[in-house]
């Protein structure tokens, strides 16, 4: 049954405008919240003489179960990736990075001075020149002179 048919069949006597503003958020995505309106929608508006069956409704509580647990992993991988891309620019620090030029041909080399979070992803300072970490091309450990 589609979100479309249960409006309908609800006659816009259920909230149809909480589903769309909980759509709103990203049109391609369904919160809990909209799942669980369409469902008290579908059961008050089914047919007296049949009513919607059990396995039918343990099935949509099971997706929903489902998807609640893909979000929860979902989010965590994304906070995961974060966190090792922040770990990653921290080792940055002291080494000689390479990476393309204003052209976009030649590439620049230097010494990873510091690193920065304000961003979505996380910046290398090269010799006083703000880096993207997703733009670095190189990395190579700086030698030390030997004493």
């Amino acid at each position: 049954m589609s979100i479309e048919s249960i409006t309908a069949a609800s006659g816009g006597m259920y909230s149809a405008a909480a589903v769309e503003a909980s759509a709103a958020k990203d049109p391609s995505v369904l919160d809990k919240q909209a799942f669980l309106e369409l469902l008290i929608a579908q059961l008050s508006n089914q047919d007296p003489s049949a009513p919607m069956d059990s396995d039918s409704l343990m099935t949509q509580t099971s997706q929903m179960a489902s998807m609640e647990a893909l979000t929860e992993l979902s989010t965590t991988q994304r906070e995961s990736f974060a966190l090792q891309m922040r770990t990653n620019a921290l080792g940055l620090v002291g080494q000689q990075v390479s990476y393309a030029g204003a052209d976009g041909t030649t590439a620049v080399t230097g010494t990873a001075t510091t690193v920065s979070f304000a961003g979505p992803v996380p910046t290398v300072v090269v010799d006083g020149v703000e880096v993207p970490l997703n733009a670095v091309s190189a990395v190579t450990a700086r030698s030390t002179p030997a004493l």
